[in-house]
């Protein structure tokens, strides 16, 4: 029996959309499993829980361990979101409107923590500060953090200014701006977006990031990966799947404010 163009299309539709549904289950399950795990009253990671509680939660809140990880590692993400636009932003401007040689080549390596293992830029970086003596400070996993950070943001700074028309910069130095003026009350503003969306990238590699964290960790100073690292080595307690489920619910929520964010540019627009 042939089917007409409406109905094949129809099928087709239908059949992607199935397919797309089963792949984001498939991806999906996992993370409702920790969330679900964290309010078990099993003292062990089993599934399905016997029971529901929030004793986890009060476990975590109330443990000055637990508390001090997810500090450090709010601080470490908020340091490295700004050290990451404030050097990408200058570094996206020299890579699209500068004019020299080897333009392309430094692009490529900017963006060679993108391409490189991770584990490989974690032992160079932890070889280098042991012999500084930074290991386990708040600068080295700064610092360790914004070399992975740093091409995502320097990549959307650069998208934004690609599709920005300068021609509108220029139009204001003529209308007797000066070039700066012009940068920072014509240019940053419609690069914008360009600029929160890297900050928003920089945060998240930052907030879970685990491998990098490992090297630079010492016992005054871990990010909640690292604890949750360590503790997972040790015992099966939900805690972790408390710890889990908060890493998510922020990371949702930055993805939820980047959406907004997005939206009301647009509608501006």
């Amino acid at each position: 029996m042939l089917l007409t163009p409406n109905a094949m299309s129809r099928r087709l539709r239908l059949g992607l959309y199935t397919t797309t549904g089963l792949i984001g289950l498939f991806l999906l399950l996992p993370i409702v499993f920790i969330v679900l795990l964290s309010f078990g009253s099993s003292q062990w990671l089993v599934f399905p829980p016997p029971g529901w509680t929030l004793k986890w939660y009060g476990q975590f809140f109330s443990n000055p361990d637990w508390m001090n990880a997810a500090m450090a590692s709010l601080k470490v993400a908020v340091l490295t979101t700004f050290f990451a636009v404030a050097l990408g932003l200058p570094t996206a401007f020299a890579l699209v409107r500068g004019r020299f040689p080897g333009r392309e080549l430094l692009y490529g390596l900017f963006t060679l923590p993108m391409i490189v293992p991770l584990v490989i830029i974690a032992v160079a970086v932890y070889a280098l500060f042991l012999k500084l003596g930074y290991t386990g400070t708040m600068f080295a996993f700064v610092v360790s953090h914004v070399i992975v950070a740093l091409p995502f943001t320097i990549i959307s700074i650069i998208n934004s200014l690609k599709l920005f028309d300068q021609s509108i910069e220029d139009a204001a130095v003529i209308c007797g701006a000066s070039r700066l003026q012009a940068v920072f009350k014509v240019t940053f503003p419609a690069i914008r977006p360009g600029m929160v969306a890297g900050a928003l990238f920089a945060f998240l590699v930052s907030w879970d990031e685990v491998v990098l964290s490992v090297m630079m960790a010492s016992p005054t100073l871990q990010t909640l990966p690292v604890k949750m690292w360590t503790t997972l080595r040790q015992d099966l307690t939900p805690v972790i799947a408390v710890a889990s489920t908060l890493l998510i619910g922020l990371s949702v929520l930055v993805m939820v404010i980047a959406a907004a964010l997005r939206r009301r540019t647009e509608t501006r627009a």
